[in-house]
């Protein structure tokens, strides 16, 4: 039973899973950085806009669940 659990085809599912998972997180806040005026980074780090980085957490956690739910079917 334990054999079938830890199976490397589980576990290079899961690695190709998680991979494209980064990718496509990665992707939508790239998109979201050029549909929105000014510069994502700039806005965050140098000018201090809290609400801009709550929003990109909330955008980054959506995104997030839409993906895994997508993975687990």
């Amino acid at each position: 039973m334990t054999e079938q659990l830890i199976s490397s085809k589980y576990i290079a599912s899961a690695i190709v899973y998680s991979i494209l998972g980064l990718i496509i997180l990665f992707l939508s806040l790239i998109a979201f950085d050029k549909f929105t005026p000014g510069n994502l980074w700039q806005e965050i780090v140098e000018k201090h806009n809290v609400a801009m980085a709550i929003t990109v957490g909330a955008i980054t956690i959506a995104v997030a669940q839409i993906v895994a739910s997508a993975i687990h079917g």
